[in-house]
């Protein structure tokens, strides 16, 4: 594909080389709430954990994108929440040369996927310093759930297509 992108660029006489660059990668927001704090700690643990996970793009001049990363665990045990930890990771990237298809990539997938071990560091922290056992977050395979989004929305347009398509009589 890298191909046809330059392919079509000579076509045009315009010479744009496929560029992507990590310009910058933060914290956004950061959040750990404890509110059962110390009682929590004198009951037995039997944690049960929910992700919530959320991306966003945000597009920039000269073509650059923020894309936010957002991850909401919430820990119960004993049906009390135990801990509840938000996180915004971001990063600002440089991306050009790229055809629609392949930026669309790599902002859902590609640039979540590089975000990823930084927030999940993040979370490990907060979780470790407000006194709870370990949480090592596994593994995201955002290049799946990208296709599965994919074919989510190509089998909404199509049902719309179906129909909108005029009976015959």
């Amino acid at each position: 594909m890298a191909e046809e992108t330059g392919t079509q660029a000579a076509a045009t006489g315009e010479t744009q080389e496929a560029q992507f660059v990590i310009q910058r990668i933060y914290i956004k927001d950061v959040s750990f709430e404890a509110p059962h704090s110390p009682a929590v700690f004198t009951e037995e643990w039997k944690p049960d954990t929910d992700l919530d996970l959320n991306t966003a793009v945000n597009v920039l001049q000269n073509n650059n994108y923020e894309v936010e990363l957002a991850l909401t665990i919430t820990v119960k045990s004993q049906e009390k929440v135990a801990f509840l930890v938000e996180v915004k990771q971001a990063g600002v990237f440089m991306i050009q040369g790229y055809s629609q298809d392949q930026l669309n990539h790599l902002l859902a997938a590609y640039c979540p996927n590089t975000l990823f071990p930084y927030a999940r560091e993040v979370i490990a922290g907060l979780v470790s310093k407000g006194s709870f056992p370990e949480m090592h977050l596994s593994p995201i395979n955002f290049d799946s759930l990208y296709a599965k989004r994919l074919q989510e929305q190509q089998g909404a347009a199509a049902a719309a297509g179906e129909n909108a398509t005029p009976q015959q009589a």
